[in-house]
């Protein structure tokens, strides 16, 4: 489906984009346009891969002219732009809802004009009953795209969302941190021990975009089924697995804005998903204004749908957890350092 096709993806710079661009350089596909503000990174990039395929575009999904100027000729948009540190979000709500909801309505609104045909928008499971800004900011980016899919006709743009957990190694996580103080000989630190997060590397969430790419219709909304892992676990299993048994642990508490557990699908959700192996489909609520449908038609399987959280999912044990962790690309010259093959 990519073959000699465009395809953009917005905040293109980050750990998604990069391992896009590990899946897809060398392939058929015509050309991948990054699309982002850091032109910092944009030419690191631009150094690191040095392959005539790759099309470098500033701007910001704020500025709707700059995106106009990147979708032109466009078949497909992997939108994964977003302002995502739960901290900085709570301190700048506004700013979130800048970029993650308003962002969010002008790639979707220029994809249509452009007559781009399939936009998958980038998810995050703090959506899932929300407690803080970033995940309310998202959850309503999910409103946004569904609302505009709903109003496409059959053969316009096709506009899906997907929704995935903790990505392992990605810019900003704590798999990176934890690296870097047991390098530094300083403790742990870990919020809650019982905490747990789904688990999931930058290579999976790569394959659930294609998923929803390839089977979604407009609407959609796709979530992989996912291991998770307390954050006791995932410490003691990298502190093993590094030669560093004995590095100390300290326990800092829950950070403002934090849950025990995340929730990858509600149970309103789940009362209508769809299972389609190693992952859900969620189609979209196509009903109308006409609110008699919301007050007089209930539905006895909601009452007895239970939500997908990373407390009821699969617990990885140490030696599962440590099997995903010598296998992701991004921390394998940290491994080396330490003698991990």
């Amino acid at each position: 489906m990519f073959k000699e096709k465009i395809l953009l993806i917005t905040g293109g710079t980050g750990s998604f984009g990069n391992a896009v661009l590990r899946r897809f350089l060398h392939t058929d596909i015509k050309e991948i346009r990054i699309f982002s503000r850091d032109e910092k990174k944009q030419d690191d990039m631009r150094k690191v891969y040095n392959n005539s395929k790759l099309k470098f575009y500033i701007g910001d999904v704020r500025d709707k002219n700059s995106i106009t100027d990147a979708m032109r000729g466009v078949n497909y948009v992997f939108h994964a732009a977003a302002l995502k540190q739960v901290p900085s979000c709570e301190f700048f709500p506004m700013q979130a809802v800048q970029t993650n909801v308003l962002g969010t309505e002008n790639v979707l609104n220029t994809a249509i004009n452009a007559e781009v045909e399939r936009v998958i928008c980038l998810s995050t499971d703090k959506a899932a009953y929300p407690i803080n800004a970033m995940g309310i900011s998202k959850a309503m980016m999910e409103k946004v795209a569904i609302a505009k899919a709903r109003t496409l006709s059959e053969g316009n743009t096709t506009i899906c969302v997907t929704r995935y957990g903790n990505v392992m190694a990605s810019r900003g996580s704590v798999i990176p941190l934890f690296i870097d103080q047991i390098k530094h000989d300083i403790p742990l630190t870990l919020t809650d021990p019982k905490m747990t997060r789904f688990m999931m590397s930058l290579d999976q969430a790569v394959e659930l975009v294609l998923f929803a790419f390839t089977h979604g219709n407009n609407g959609d909304l796709f979530i992989q089924k996912s291991p998770a892992s307390t954050v006791e676990n995932l410490a003691v299993a990298l502190k093993n697995m590094l030669g560093k048994p004995e590095h100390e642990i300290g326990v800092i508490g829950t950070r403002h804005g934090e849950k025990l557990y995340e929730a990858l699908m509600t149970k309103e959700e789940s009362a209508k998903s769809i299972d389609m192996g190693g992952y859900f489909r969620i189609p979209a609520d196509n009903r109308d204004l006409n609110y008699g449908k919301y007050f007089k038609d209930g539905e006895k399987i909601l009452t007895e749908a239970e939500e997908y959280h990373s407390h009821n999912t699969h617990r990885l044990d140490e030696k599962e957890m440590r099997n995903m962790l010598i296998g992701l690309h991004e921390i394998q010259g940290e491994l080396r350092e330490f003698g991990v093959k």
